[in-house]
Order: C-alpha cells, then sequence, then structure tokens
C-alpha cells in the first residue's frame, strides 16, 4: 500500500482531474452553443426550410464537412499557429480548448440538425398558420420539439470531449491524459496509467447518468 501510494502522486491527480473537468467543461459550453447555431442554420437554409438558401447551406455544410473529417490529433496541430495567436502558448489547459471546440461543434452540429429532421414537419407548418414568427418557431416549435435528442446527442459530444482532451494532454495540454503519458508511461509505471484510466472512465459514467437523467426528464413521449 506504501509503494501504491508513493507511486501515484493524488494531488497531480486530483490536478489532473480538475484540469480535465475544466477542459471538458468550457469545451461543451462552447460547442453547445456553436453546434447548436450551426445546426438551425443548416436546418433552416435546406431545401423547403424557413430560410432556404442554397448557397449559405453548401458553405456551412463545407466548414462542417472539413473540420468534423479532421483527426483530432491532426487538427492540434493544424491550429498551433491559431492557437498561439490565442492564447500564447501550447501548453497548458487553455491551450486545447481552441482545438477542442473547433473539432466538437461541427459534429455536434450535424446531430443539432439531424434531431430538427426528425420534429414532424405538421407542427411547424401548424406555427406558420397561426402566424408565428421565425424567432417564435425557432425558441418555441423547434429547440423545445428537439430538446431530448440535443441533450442525447451533448452527452455523446461531451463524452467524445473528455476523450478529446486525453489526447491533447500527451502534447502537454494537461489533464488527466497528460498525465496518465507523463507519470504512468513515460516512467514505466503501468499502474500511474490505470488510476488514470479509471478517472477518465468514471468522469465519463458521470456525463452519461446525468445526460440519459435529463433525456428522459425532457422527453415527452
Amino acid at each position: 500500500m506504501a509503494n501504491f501510494t508513493e507511486m501515484v502522486k493524488w494531488t497531480q491527480l486530483l490536478e489532473a482531474t480538475r484540469e480535465t473537468l475544466y477542459m471538458t467543461t468550457i469545451s461543451v459550453l462552447v460547442t453547445f452553443i456553436l453546434g447548436l447555431v450551426l445546426g438551425l442554420l443548416l436546418f433552416l437554409t435546406d431545401k423547403g426550410n424557413l430560410w432556404e438558401n442554397r448557397g449559405i447551406n453548401v458553405i456551412i455544410a463545407g466548414f462542417v464537412n472539413i473540420f468534423r473529417s479532421i483527426p483530432f490529433i491532426i487538427l492540434i496541430v493544424l491550429l498551433i499557429p491559431f492557437t498561439k495567436l490565442l492564447v500564447g502558448t501550447m501548453l497548458g489547459a487553455n491551450a486545447a480548448l481552441p482545438a477542442l471546440i473547433i473539432g466538437a461543434a461541427p459534429f455536434y452540429a450535424r446531430m443539432v440538425e439531424i434531431a430538427l429532421r426528425e420534429i414532424d414537419k405538421g407542427v411547424i407548418e401548424a406555427s406558420q398558420s397561426m402566424g408565428a414568427t421565425h424567432g417564435h418557431i425557432i425558441f418555441k416549435v423547434l429547440i423545445p420539439e428537439s430538446l431530448p435528442a440535443l441533450i442525447s446527442g451533448l452527452t455523446v459530444t461531451a463524452i467524445s470531449l473528455v476523450s478529446f482532451t486525453a489526447m491533447a494532454g500527451v502534447i502537454g495540454a494537461g489533464g488527466l491524459g497528460h498525465f496518465a503519458y507523463l507519470e504512468g508511461f513515460q516512467r514505466n509505471r503501468p499502474l500511474v496509467t490505470l488510476v488514470a484510466t479509471i478517472a477518465i472512465l468514471i468522469l465519463v459514467f458521470i456525463i452519461q447518468f446525468i445526460g440519459d437523467y435529463f433525456t428522459k426528464k425532457t422527453d415527452k413521449r
């Protein structure tokens, strides 16, 4: 037990967990906002919808498809100049945020679009026939009707972001990934890597539980 306690530096583990929570929380919040906006634009500018505009739809879809397709570890490297310009460094939790957000927001945007497409067209048409404004339709019909799917999609995205933070940690972004790589793998301490992995799994289980809870609470069916 003494060797185990000595091997696993609990203060560093707690700090790494805090950094992972910080990166995940900030990136989830910003991803939700950006992804919701992009997803709404993808849906609303598509053929037959409120703001039908093929040009804008193609541009947004192209942006989403490009950044959704780039592997995260490559995206981090591609964004090094932008991150340095924005944050001033490539090290630390804040340096990981641009890549986390740009990597996750397009992914969530597609999930938002899919959720909106599942809404019964009749509900939207009924709102239009009653003279509802576009703002009313968006905030009183589209978002409330798709809320369970939006929360479910955000849960999946949040879990993906946890894994992204682990990858970012390998190149110096901090968090549990950095702790597992630096203190575990590089120093040949598999037990440390295992403890960090268990901490990540616990975090994922908590996110999934919270997501499932709110998905069920908002589901009217």
